[in-house]
């Protein structure tokens, strides 16, 4: 029997956005991104490549207020497709971590697609604004992506003195996570849970 395609696909749209979303989890890298606000798309390009998920994102928003729910609302879709491309679990790994360097900074990030979402995070910035991109938006895009995809996800900053390289390492990180936690291991027949359920 064939295998079913790793993939999804959510629209949302709400008075304040209007997200598109296709998501590949047995991807290449391949990334076609365009939320209005450069910095976030470099991350999510990152996030894609070196995931190796196929990513696209056609996302609009109220960016004349501020980048706020635009990022929201892309880690919301982001988290709903995750949870859909992943399926029922079965013979995943469940659990995937990374520390990542880039120059000065590094990043441990690890994740447990639990189904019982969970977010921690100590990492800090000096600055308000990378670009565009408001270096708060950082907690909100993962702690909507883990409520959202129902997973548990830890941050820890390691070392860092550059908010561009900090957050970088983070998206690369959270790949590398993902892309372990999604892998499928031929000795686990089911779930890898004592409940049998996740």
């Amino acid at each position: 029997m064939e295998e079913k395609m790793r993939t999804a696909s959510v629209h949302r749209v709400t008075g304040e956005t209007d997200i598109e979303l296709c998501f590949k989890l047995d991807g290449t890298g391949k990334a076609q991104i365009d939320t209005g606000v450069g910095f976030f798309d470099h991350m999510l390009h990152n996030f894609a490549r070196h995931g190796l998920f196929d990513l696209t994102i056609k996302a609009k928003g109220d960016l004349y207020v501020d980048c706020h729910h635009l990022v929201e609302d892309t880690g919301i879709v982001l988290g709903q497709a995750i949870k859909e491309a992943v399926g029922d679990k079965k013979s995943i790994r469940r659990y995937g971590h990374a520390i990542l360097p880039m120059d000065e900074a590094l990043v441990l990030c690890s994740l447990d697609l639990s189904g019982r979402p969970y977010y921690v995070s100590d990492l800090s910035f000096s600055g308000t604004q990378c670009g565009t991109f408001e270096t708060a938006m950082v907690k909100e895009f993962f702690y909507a992506v883990s409520y959202s995809a129902m997973m548990n996800l830890h941050f820890q900053m390691m070392a860092g003195e550059n908010d561009h390289h900090i957050i970088e390492c983070a998206f690369k990180s959270f790949a590398k996570s993902l892309d372990m936690a999604t892998m499928k291991d031929e000795r686990i027949s089911s779930v890898l849970s004592t409940k049998g359920t996740l």
